[in-house]
């Protein structure tokens, strides 16, 4: 049964969703690879980093233990949550971005401060949602 909340989900939460239930669903992996993201812009990032669209500043945080990771978000209300004082940011195909993931040991996380949350490695990144 679908909440009332459920109505107004972003097709990639509803993938999300999903995955939370079933990481290997292969047709929410999709969805979630062919949705858009927002890419918070970091507070060093230049002119030139925010104006040339085939070029993406990644934010990286360090989570505890000191592992790096990208947050991305679903929606502007998601991104509020984790992020309030963020105030600019990119609309970016995830599958797109994944594509061009750094090799290095740099986690990927999507709507890191709710429950559908997902958080995936390099390697995962590249593996499960890189499209052409």
């Amino acid at each position: 049964m679908e909440t009332p909340a459920h109505h107004h989900a972003t097709p990639a939460q509803r993938a999300l969703d999903v995955l939370a239930e079933n990481a290997e669903d292969a047709e929410a992996l999709d969805a979630l690879a062919h949705s858009d993201v927002l890419v918070p812009v970091p507070d060093d990032a230049t002119e030139q980093d925010t104006d040339d669209p085939t070029l993406v500043a990644l934010p990286v945080l360090e989570q505890p233990g000191g592992h790096p990771v990208v947050p991305v978000f679903t929606s502007e209300l998601e991104m509020a949550e984790l992020l309030p004082s963020v105030s600019r940011y990119r609309l970016v195909p995830l599958g797109a971005l994944a594509a061009q993931w750094p090799s290095d040991d740099l986690s990927l996380t999507i709507d890191g401060s709710c429950e559908h949350g997902l958080t995936l490695t390099s390697e995962g990144v590249r593996t499960l949602l890189a499209r052409p």
